[in-house]
């Protein structure tokens, strides 16, 4: 069945996305959504677990949203090349640029992760303090940055 499962999610994605820029970008920020999951799979620190998982959830609440100007935007220009599409002020150009900033931003944050990782435990952070482990902070910086390239993105299809 995951064949079929897998045959009928791609078909979608083609639809939905096309095989151009804009089903690149969605690709691309899944793809470091997911590496950030992995290493996050890895930690065994708990004070830096209980500062990364938070991080992780607000990270995933971002993939249906980049989706969603993704579709949008290839309703308004499809792509099936590697070509941005044309567009009235090249605004779509901005928004692909703010997509491609979201995915690299996510990579960075995937990496702050796992730099994170193999940050010496020599930090002496409780528990509970996971808010002061400057490690978490490097991670949320990161994500920040992911944050605000998502609401640019949206911001230029709305105006």
């Amino acid at each position: 069945m995951g064949f079929l499962r897998d045959y009928v999610a791609t078909r979608r994605d083609d639809q939905e996305l096309g095989r151009g820029v804009w089903r690149r970008a969605h690709d691309r920020f899944q793809r470091g959504l997911d590496r950030y999951h992995q290493m996050l799979e890895g930690v065994t620190d708990t004070g830096l677990r209980v500062g990364a998982v938070p991080i992780a959830n607000d990270l995933a609440d971002l993939l249906p949203r980049v989706r969603e100007v993704c579709m949008e935007a290839h309703r308004r220009a499809p792509s099936e090349t590697q070509d941005i599409p044309a567009s009235k002020g090249g605004y779509l150009s901005d928004v692909h640029r703010q997509l491609s900033r979201s995915g690299n931003a996510m990579a960075q944050t995937a990496e702050a992760l796992t730099m994170a990782r193999f940050a010496a435990s020599s930090l002496n952070v409780a528990d509970g303090e996971s808010k002061s482990d400057p490690r978490v902070q490097g991670i949320e910086r990161r994500a920040a940055s992911v944050h605000e390239c998502v609401e640019q993105a949206e911001a230029l299809l709305r105006g």
